[in-house]
């Protein structure tokens, strides 16, 4: 792809609705952690990738990227909500030509649809993947959305920039672009499906 948008990989929140003492983003998944297989998805992609996560998060991120591609936030600028996040990865990579946004939390998101996206970035301000209609991640915004972005704050991420301009749903056959991981019911049922995806996998290689 000549077009090579950044997925900027958000894993910065304190992921309290999970109830454990694990963070959720810790959690087994696959051969990897939650956030891990993440970021094995998006490296597949072979678009740039760059994580903003915390201190204690950032050693799940070693195997899949390299140190300069890890942001760690200091806990007061954790708190200040997944705008901040936003804000934090897009300024580290200022230069590229637009940004995808990922949670750490949706590990089924398939490298095909976050590059469907990318694809869509070429020819529209904002991109997002969509599946049957219902919208999902990524987000993506094109280069010239740079100044509202590096200025974001809050726990709305970027729902009032997507809301202010058109935004274009990229649709895809992949259901994983809507799910996101917040109990531990919603993991078993992402693992579960992770597993049935990974054996359809290899029983079409065979």
């Amino acid at each position: 792809m000549r077009f090579r948008p950044t997925i900027v990989v958000l894993a910065a929140g304190l992921g309290r609705r999970f109830g454990s003492l694990q963070h959720k983003l810790e959690q087994p998944f696959g051969t990897l952690t939650v956030l891990g297989t993440t970021l094995s998805q998006a490296v597949a992609t072979q678009l740039p990738v760059v994580l903003v996560t915390t201190e204690a998060l950032a050693p799940l991120a070693a195997r899949q990227l390299a140190r300069r591609d890890i942001v760690v936030l200091p806990p007061v600028d954790a708190a200040r909500g997944m705008g901040a996040s936003i804000a934090t990865g897009v300024t580290e990579r200022s230069g590229a030509p637009g940004w995808l946004i990922l949670p750490g939390d949706m590990p089924l998101v398939r490298p095909s649809s976050m590059l469907a996206v990318a694809g869509a970035l070429e020819t529209h301000a904002i991109a997002f993947a969509q599946y049957h209609g219902r919208r999902g991640h990524p987000v993506g915004f094109a280069a010239e959305l740079y100044s509202e972005l590096a200025t974001l704050s809050g726990d709305e991420g970027a729902r009032r920039i997507v809301a202010r301009y058109p935004a274009h749903g990229q649709e895809v056959d992949d259901r994983g672009v809507l799910v996101d991981i917040d109990t531990p019911a919603e993991l078993e049922a992402a693992r579960a499906a992770f597993a049935a995806a990974d054996g359809e996998a290899q029983a079409a290689r065979t």
